[in-house]
């Protein structure tokens, strides 16, 4: 291994220590504003938590054009169900797997916690007189991965460069020059309660009918992989249980699932009650609904498990913020038949999945809707949708076609504040300079790309007139979930691009 990428890499350690899901990025911000005061770096923040670190050139480089390297703080905080991980409070554990660094159980933040710890390095390594550079801004936001609103906060004058090298890209070779924009939508639909009586209560059983095993992922980088949705997946046997042994005799609790908007949901589960003389038919049909469906999804969702299984427990986990406290379910409750009619084909109803690809961009994926969460509260049900595309007007007409169909259930929508597209710009000086020096490095072309995705540099560039951006970063696998992995050897090709790039500066 590198010297360098075990440098980069014992960083990448100190950040994981710290706790930093979205919306919860103080204890990190504060440990950067000490990391840049304590090596005499001038350093600020923002009432939002964002940071910048500002590096002075090195000798000769004064007069070279100031470059802001960028990332943000926040992580997607997922694990596997038996894992006892608390992202609230435990390090993140890390595992070398051959080139290959992965978590134990969870996902490990390297989207985007490396840039942090490229960035860190860079500055050290420029202050003891190992690599030349021009001015440097360390720019690090926080809550991207919850609607970039770390980037949308910054006010002007925070940062003054305007080559912006941006660190959230998940492919080594691979430059991106633009993104999608995107929208999310809350829908909430009320829930009226029936009363279970005590005489039916004698014999009806609780069971929980759990979706796991899905392989889940970036609802944008990942989307076109057309991978199981939990949600969708719950709706379906909810569906095909109803029909075949009859309303009266299942009636749904509870509905949960997914956690959070750019992640595909890997898991989702219903606490449903169900007349016992049925429960053996039920779980029979249940059966050969699974084996249906791992036929169906044996190559993008190989574990696949769908479950009936009665219950005595009266709790239920519900995930909220990346935290997972107990909630406890009722037992003498259930949705109202006009309920439970409207939720389950306002599920079965609802779009997920590749809208629409380019005409223009070969593979590119220009619209998507992630069905991203479910949440049952009090007296409604939550549901969360992610819509992402290129254009802006064709963003406008898929959140248009969720909204009508949520409607048509009689649910209320809210929309919530959307981010822009970043357009390409194939003329960049900087697009150019970034071309020329990976190919004199590397002996190869890098390709040159547009992602599916929202990345900060869309936001960053409408605040700058005149910004010059670029993206790109070490290999990533499996983003967003618990098989989240980083390419070892990556990191130092990243870690030798850029030092040859800025030292073409001079």
């Amino acid at each position: 291994m590198h010297p360098k990428t075990k440098q980069i890499l014992k960083v990448f350690e100190e950040i994981n220590k710290i706790p930093r899901y979205s919306r919860n990025e103080e204890k990190l911000s504060i440990w950067l504003q000490e990391w840049g005061r304590s090596r005499s770096f001038e350093v600020k923040a923002d009432s939002l938590n964002n940071v910048l670190i500002k590096i002075p050139a090195t000798q000769g480089y004064e007069r070279s054009p100031t470059h802001i390297l960028q990332g943000h703080m926040d992580m997607v905080c997922e694990k596997l169900k038996d894992s006892g991980h608390d992202f609230s409070r435990d390090p993140i554990k890390c595992i070398c797997d051959g080139d290959w660094l992965r978590g134990d159980g969870t996902s490990i933040g390297a989207d985007n916690g490396i840039a942090l710890a490229i960035g860190l390095a860079l500055a050290e390594a420029g202050k003891k007189g190992e690599i030349k550079h021009p001015p440097l801004e360390l720019l690090f936001t926080v809550d991207e991965e919850t609607g970039l609103t770390g980037a949308r906060g910054l006010e002007a004058g925070f940062f003054e460069g305007k080559l912006l090298l941006n660190l959230d890209s998940e492919d080594e070779g691979v430059f991106i020059v633009g993104c999608a924009g995107g929208q999310n939508l809350l829908i909430t639909l009320p829930v009226e309660w029936e009363i279970l009586s005590s005489e039916k209560r004698n014999s009806f059983g609780f069971f929980r009918l759990s979706v796991e095993g899905l392989e889940g992922g970036h609802s944008g980088i990942e989307i076109n992989r057309q991978r199981a949705n939990g949600i969708q997946l719950l709706a379906r046997t909810l569906d095909r249980l109803r029909e075949k042994i009859g309303t009266e005799n299942i009636r749904p609790v509870l509905l949960s699932g997914g956690s959070v908007h750019n992640a595909i949901p890997n898991m989702a589960e219903a606490f449903v009650v169900l007349k016992r003389e049925k429960a053996a038919e039920a779980e029979e049909i249940t059966f050969r609904l699974w084996k249906m469906l791992q036929a169906e999804y044996a190559k993008t969702d190989p574990g696949l498990v769908l479950n009936l299984t009665e219950t005595d427990k009266r709790e239920v986990f519900k995930i909220a913020d990346n935290i997972i406290p107990g909630k406890e379910f009722p037992h003498e409750k259930i949705f109202s038949a006009a309920t439970e009619e409207k939720l389950i084909k306002l599920l079965l109803g609802l779009p997920h999945g590749v809208n629409r690809m380019s005409d223009t961009i070969p593979g590119l994926v220009e619209v998507s809707n992630n069905l991203a969460t479910m949440r049952t509260e009090e007296n409604e049900v939550k549901i969360l949708l992610s819509q992402r595309s290129s254009i802006t007007s064709r963003l406008s007409e898929i959140t248009g076609k969720v909204d009508a169909v949520a409607k048509l259930a009689g649910a209320q929508v809210e929309h919530e504040p959307g981010y822009p597209a970043w357009e390409p710009d194939l003329e960049s000086g900087l697009l150019s300079k970034c071309r020329q020096v990976y190919t004199e490095t590397f002996g190869e072309e890098p390709r040159v790309e547009v992602v599916h995705a929202g990345l900060e540099c869309g936001i960053i560039g409408s605040k700058c007139a005149g910004m010059e951006m670029i993206s790109f970063g070490p290999t990533i696998k499996y983003p967003h979930c618990p098989a989240e992995r980083i390419f070892i050897p990556s990191i130092e090709k990243i870690w030798i691009f850029l030092t040859n790039l800025l030292k073409s500066y001079c």
